[in-house]
């Protein structure tokens, strides 16, 4: 049988195993969303703008 230290052992190793995975996903997710930011950038810059937005922010009652 495992001993308590073995099972604390395993269970701290396992919290930082997710914590380093956790810590991928967010780091994944800043790159995508600075290349989409930035993809953005560059689309906008060369089509004609005028500040306004392209749907409705509420849509409309009956």
């Amino acid at each position: 049988m495992y001993s308590a230290y073995e099972i604390s052992q395993y269970r701290s190793a396992e919290l930082r195993r997710q914590a380093e995975n956790e810590r991928l996903v967010r780091e994944t997710l800043r790159g995508r969303r600075a290349a989409r930011r930035e993809a953005a950038e560059r689309t906008s810059e060369s089509d004609s703008h005028t500040g306004r937005p392209r749907r409705h922010r509420f849509l409309r009652t009956a």
